[in-house]
């Protein structure tokens, strides 16, 4: 069978690396062309867009970058028409991804959209275009099922979250090596550049309050070592390159940036803080639009606030210190985080998310 699949970003561009994996296990004639990252080429796909060419956010930044984002659309479609998929594949990634789905559906393709776009957070109307275009919706979060169900009277199917099956595996492995002889602080301030270039020197702050610590960056994969160097200057700070995972087992906390990353910190155990600042413009739109109590996926998940989230403003030195102090020493709140990372491990449950995506897939193609 012939596979196209998309992932604008890095989180799924590991998801969609572990999906290839598994179509290829389980279709040993599979031909996959992706747009995506370096993992989906391992994996075994031909890539033929980078996702550092395809990654906007915020409102202003997408009206601001709008001519490279529909061109970017028009020669996905033109690609895709070259290709002609038994099936194609989308991962998250809404705002491109929805319109490639719409299309694709007018030509007569079959389509999955693995990964939901949070439609429960914002621009739910976006669920008719859904249930029009996509054959097969699969999500990775437990309260999604009863959401399009009650709401929306869409059925789709839970195959667990993949971060689940990837952390667990990881943890079992031992440490590729040790970063530091001291205590570890991880600083995962994004994968974007606009986005490092903004949180990262607000968390360097922290450096000269925490002595007794090492600090370390960990560098997104399709950014360059300049942008970090240029940032941290003369710190003491390491740079930890693709092995944010290995970063992670060794880390006593964290600051990270709203995200994937949140998630996968708190499934290593890791106590964190989490750091978002947006453009002033792009937030206050946001706000009058999104319908969420909590930014970061381990408090959407529990439904409570289990990690500090600070957002904008209170994303200052002096906040930071304190709820960094907080993660460090508060042996009553580290109790309860303890706790409520059992509970949210508990709430996604163990699953072989990849290969029961390949499988929902393949039998979609067979029906």
């Amino acid at each position: 069978m012939r596979y196209y699949i998309i992932a604008g970003e890095a989180s799924g561009d590991l998801h969609g690396g572990n999906l290839i994996k598994a179509l290829h296990k389980k279709d040993n004639n599979a031909e996959i062309r992706c747009w995506g990252g370096d993992k989906m080429q391992a994996a075994g796909a031909t890539l033929v867009k980078h996702y550092r060419e395809l990654a906007f956010m915020g409102f202003v930044e997408v009206i601001a970058n709008l001519r490279t984002i529909l061109r970017n659309i028009d020669t996905c479609k033109k690609d895709i028409l070259a290709y002609r998929p038994d099936v194609l594949i989308l991962i998250d990634y809404p705002g491109f991804n929805l319109r490639i789905a719409e299309w694709a559906k007018q030509q007569g393709m079959k389509v999955v959209y693995y990964i939901s776009p949070q439609v429960w957070a914002w621009k739910a109307n976006r669920v008719k275009k859904i249930k029009r275009d996509v054959d097969k919706m699969l999500v990775i979060l437990p309260f999604e099922t009863e959401y399009y169900k009650t709401k929306w009277d869409y059925n789709v199917t839970y195959i667990g979250h993949p971060l689940t099956e990837v952390i667990q595996h990881e943890k079992e492995q031992v440490p590729v090596r040790k970063l530091s002889d001291k205590p570890i602080i991880a600083l995962l301030p994004g994968s974007r550049k606009q986005e490092i270039k903004v949180k990262l020197p607000v968390m360097l702050q922290m450096v000269e309050q925490f002595p007794q610590y090492q600090f370390v960056v960990a560098q997104a994969p399709a950014q360059p070592d300049s942008l970090y160097k240029a940032l941290i200057g003369g710190k003491n700070v390491l740079i930890a390159n693709n092995q944010t995972y290995n970063l992670l087992k060794q880390s006593t906390a964290a600051l990270v940036t709203s995200g994937t990353a949140t998630l996968e910190t708190a499934l290593f155990g890791v106590p964190e803080v989490v750091c978002y600042k947006g453009n002033p413009v792009s937030y206050w739109l946001a706000t009058k639009l999104v319908d969420v109590k909590y930014i970061s996926l381990v408090n959407l998940i529990m439904d409570k606030e289990v990690i500090t989230e600070l957002i904008q403003d209170d994303f200052n030195p002096q906040r930071l210190e304190t709820e960094l102090r907080r993660i460090l020493e508060d042996r009553n709140y580290l109790q309860q985080l303890k706790q409520d990372y059992a509970a949210l491990w508990n709430k996604l449950g163990s699953y072989s998310t990849s290969e029961l995506a390949a499988d929902e897939i393949i039998q979609l193609l067979r029906n």
